[in-house]
C-alpha cells in the first residue's frame, strides 16, 4: 500500500521522474539563495524579483510561443533590467530600494499578463503564471541542472564575502571592497534561480521554494551551514511530497508543492527549537550551579 503511494508513482511514470529530478535540482540551488535573502532581510525583494522576470519571458513568448530558450532569455533580461533600474532609481532619488522594486514588479507583472494575454489562450497564461513541472521535457530539465550548478560553484566563490556582509556589513566595507560586487553578483543568482523556477512553478509560485524552506530552516539552526543544508532537504520533501499528493489527488501539482512546504513551515513555527512557540512556552531546565 505505502509502496503503491509513495514510490510507484515514480517507478511507472517518467514525467514524474523528471518533475522530481527538476525538484531537487530547484532544492539545491534556490534553498541556499533563500537561506541569504533571509538572513539579508530581502525575501520581499525575491518575490518583486520573481514577478520582474514576467515581461521578458513574455516576450520571448509573444516571439517565439512557448519556447524554452526564448523564455529564459527574455527573463533573465527582464530580471537584470529591473534589479539595475529600481537600484539606480534608489540612489539617485529619495525612493527607498524596497519602494522602487515594488513599482517595477507591479508594473511587470501587469505588462506580462497583458502581453500573454495578446498572443496566447487562457491555457497559456495559466501555465506561465503558475507553470507545470509534470511537463519538464529533458531540455527544460538540462537548463535547471545546469543554472543549479552554476550557482552552487558561484555561491562557494563568494560564500565568505555573502556571509561576512549577513553578519556585519560595515566590518566587510572597511576590510574589502568586495561588498559591492558581492551582492551584484548575488543578485543575479537570484534572478538565475527565479528563471529555474519559472519554468517548473511559473512566475507566482517560482519563489517559494525559496522563500519557505529557508524560513523552515531559521526554526531549527541558528548556524548558516545548518540552515543551508536544512533548507535544501526540506525543499527536496516538499517537492517530493506535492508531487505524491498531486498524483494521487486533484490538487495542481506547483500549489501542492508550496502547500506542503507551508505545512512544514506551520510546524517549525510551533515546534522548531529555535524560537518556536512550544519551545518559549515550554523551555528546557538549564544547568544550575
Amino acid at each position: 500500500m505505502l509502496y503503491d503511494v509513495l514510490i510507484s508513482p515514480f517507478t511507472e511514470f517518467e514525467f514524474m521522474r523528471r518533475a522530481l529530478a527538476g525538484i531537487i535540482a530547484l532544492a539545491l540551488g534556490g534553498a541556499p539563495i533563500g537561506v541569504f535573502l533571509m538572513l539579508r532581510r530581502m525575501s520581499l525583494v525575491g518575490d518583486a524579483m520573481a514577478h520582474a522576470i514576467l515581461p521578458g519571458a513574455a516576450i520571448g513568448f509573444l516571439i517565439s510561443g512557448l519556447n524554452l530558450f526564448a523564455m529564459t532569455f527574455g527573463g533573465l533580461i527582464a530580471g537584470f533590467a529591473v534589479a539595475i533600474l529600481s537600484g539606480i532609481v534608489a540612489r539617485t532619488t529619495e525612493l527607498k530600494e524596497d519602494a522602487s522594486l515594488a513599482t517595477f514588479y507591479l508594473v511587470s507583472l501587469a505588462l506580462g499578463v497583458t502581453i500573454v494575454s495578446m498572443r496566447g489562450t487562457n491555457i497559456d497564461l495559466l501555465h506561465v503564471l503558475f507553470g507545470n513541472i509534470l511537463a519538464l521535457d529533458d531540455q527544460t530539465l538540462l537548463v535547471i541542472a545546469f543554472n543549479a550548478t552554476i550557482t552552487l560553484l558561484v555561491m562557494a566563490v563568494i560564500y565568505r564575502p555573502l556571509v561576512i556582509e549577513c553578519v556585519d556589513p560595515v566590518f566587510l566595507r572597511t576590510v574589502s571592497r568586495s561588498g559591492a560586487p558581492t551582492h551584484l553578483v548575488f543578485l543575479a543568482l537570484v534572478v538565475v534561480n527565479l528563471v529555474n523556477g519559472f519554468h517548473a512553478l511559473g512566475t507566482l509560485l517560482a519563489v517559494g521554494l525559496m522563500i519557505l524552506p529557508a524560513g523552515i530552516a531559521r526554526f531549527w539552526s541558528r548556524d548558516i551551514s545548518g540552515m543551508i543544508a536544512i533548507a535544501v532537504a526540506s525543499a527536496m520533501v516538499s517537492g517530493y511530497a506535492g508531487l505524491v499528493l498531486s498524483f494521487q489527488t486533484k490538487v495542481p501539482s506547483g500549489p501542492a508543492i508550496i502547500l506542503v512546504a507551508a505545512l512544514l513551515y506551520v510546524f517549525s513555527v510551533l515546534f522548531g527549537n529555535v524560537s518556536g512557540l512550544v519551545r518559549q512556552l515550554f523551555p528546557g531546565r538549564h544547568l544550575e550551579a
